[in-house]
């Protein structure tokens, strides 16, 4: 009875030893335009023209640009929450470096990160409630000299 139980015991160490293990490769998203914006100055001068994706789901929000390895920089995704609340990202498996523009109800700009650390788990918390996120790629608020106050406005 012994032996018997060492050799099955041996047969299943065996059989598990070394398999090689499945990898997992996530394709490459694409960049899918949903809605075209301008980001304006307060003052009412429009500084870029924009090629939205939205993010308006759960899944969509919690995905973002995970997996990208690039976006033009007349790109961007907004997300779109139900509410106006404290907001908080992180960059988990988000290959590019991006500015967030936290938004208002009325798409107004009232809180930054900016040029964030790709595949990073730190939280990146906005300081004033936000219902829309705004994401470019790093640098760009520094490039177009995006303030609190600017917005953004959506084409019709």
């Amino acid at each position: 009875m012994k032996f018997a139980y060492i050799c099955l015991l041996s047969l299943v160490l065996i059989a598990c030893k070394d398999e090689p293990k499945p990898s997992i490769s996530v394709e490459e998203p694409q960049f899918k335009k949903e809605a075209e914006a301008y980001l304006v100055k307060a003052t009412g001068d429009t500084l870029t023209s924009l090629d939205l994706e939205i993010a308006d789901d759960e899944y969509q929000r919690q995905t973002g640009l995970m997996y990208r390895n690039s976006m033009q920089d007349n790109q961007g995704m907004l997300f779109v929450f139900p509410d106006e609340q404290l907001r908080s990202f992180y960059m988990k498996n988000t290959r590019i470096p991006l500015d967030l523009l936290f938004l208002d109800e009325n798409y107004k700009i009232v809180d930054f990160q900016e040029d964030v650390k790709p595949m990073s788990e730190a939280s990146l918390p906005s300081k004033v409630p936000a219902k829309f996120v705004l994401e470019l790629n790093a640098k760009q608020s520094e490039a177009l000299q995006l303030e609190i106050g600017d917005y953004l406005l959506l084409k019709d």
